[in-house]
C-alpha cells in the first residue's frame, strides 16, 4: 500500500510490489515480476517475464527487462531474471531472461552500474559490483566476476568468463578468457597487464600486488604450456590473488585464455 504508482503506468494485478516503490509514468510491470523494496521505475520502463529486482534498484526510462532470450532455440520455456540489490539500470538497457538449454536463468549481482544501452544476454551471470559502460554487450551464456568493469561500446562473446577485478577498455571485443584482475584493451582484446590501478583502489596489500605482478610474468615467460605454468604456479604460490587467477586458469571452461604478450 506504500508504493507509488503513476495514473499512466500498467502493472497487472498478479505482480509482486514491495514497499516504498515508486513506478513513474507509462511503465508497463507483468504479471511474473516481483519488484523489492523501495525499487524505483522513472518512467516508460517495461519489465515483463520471471523477473525479480532487488531491493533499492533503479531503472531508467526506455530499459527493457526480463523480455525473452535473442536465441533462435527458444521455445517459450518459463526461465528467469534475477537483478541484485541497489543497481542503477539506464537508459535503453536490456536484460533478458535465461533458456532452458543454459540453466534457466540469467543473473545480476548486487550495486552494479549498466550504463545506457548496455546489454546483458540469456543465462549470463554477472557479479556484484559490476560496471557496464555505455552500449556495452554481454552474449549469452557469459560468466562476469565482481568488480569487472567494461568500457563503452565494447562486446563480450558467448559463454566468455572474464575473471574477478578485471577491466575492458572501451571499443574492445573479447572472445577468450580473462584472467582475474587482467586488463584488457585494443580492438581484438589484447591482454596487456594487470588492472593495477583496481587493485590499488580496492584496497590489496602492496604484498600481494607484488605477487600478482610476478605471477603474471610466470605465466608469460615460464617453461612449457600455458597450462602448464599455471600448475607450476598454484603449487609454489602463497598469494591468495595469484591462487585465484590459477584456479580460474584451471577450472573447467567454453572457451581459450587471452594470454599474456
Amino acid at each position: 500500500m506504500s508504493a507509488e504508482i503513476h495514473a499512466s503506468a500498467v502493472v497487472d494485478p498478479a505482480a509482486t510490489i514491495g514497499p516504498g516503490c515508486m513506478i513513474g509514468p507509462f511503465c508497463v510491470v507483468g504479471p511474473e515480476v516481483t519488484l523489492g523494496a523501495g525499487v524505483v521505475l522513472k518512467s516508460h520502463v517495461v519489465i515483463t517475464g520471471w523477473t525479480e529486482i532487488g531491493d533499492e534498484t533503479v531503472i531508467f526510462p526506455f530499459a527493457c527487462v526480463g523480455e525473452v532470450p535473442q536465441d533462435l532455440k527458444f521455445k517459450g520455456e518459463r526461465t528467469r531474471l534475477v537483478v541484485g540489490a541497489r543497481c542503477r539500470i539506464r537508459e535503453g538497457a536490456t536484460l533478458n531472461t535465461g533458456t532452458a538449454g543454459g540453466g534457466g536463468i540469467t543473473r545480476v549481482g548486487d550495486d552494479c552500474l549498466l550504463m545506457t544501452g548496455a546489454h546483458v544476454g540469456h543465462d549470463a551471470t554477472v557479479g556484484n559490483r559490476v560496471i557496464l559502460a555505455n552500449q556495452a554487450a554481454i552474449a549469452g551464456h557469459c560468466q562476469i566476476g565482481d568488480d569487472v568493469i567494461i568500457g563503452g561500446l565494447s562486446g563480450v562473446h558467448q559463454w566468455v568468463r572474464i575473471g574477478h577485478g578485471a577491466i575492458i577498455g572501451a571499443v574492445t571485443m573479447v572472445t577468450n578468457d580473462v584472467l582475474p584482475h587482467g586488463l584488457v584493451q585494443g580492438p581484438r582484446g589484447d591482454l596487456d597487464g594487470l588492472n593495477l590501478v583496481g587493485l590499488k583502489r580496492r584496497g590489496v596489500e602492496r604484498s600481494e600486488i607484488t605477487a600478482l605482478r610476478a605471477g603474471y610474468q610466470m605465466l608469460a615467460q615460464g617453461e612449457g604450456t600455458f597450462l602448464d605454468r599455471a600448475r607450476r604456479l598454484a603449487d609454489e604460490t602463497e598469494s591468495r590473488h595469484v591462487k585465484e587467477m590459477t584456479d580460474f586458469i584451471l577450472s573447467a571452461s567454453d572457451r581459450s585464455f587471452l594470454t599474456p604478450k
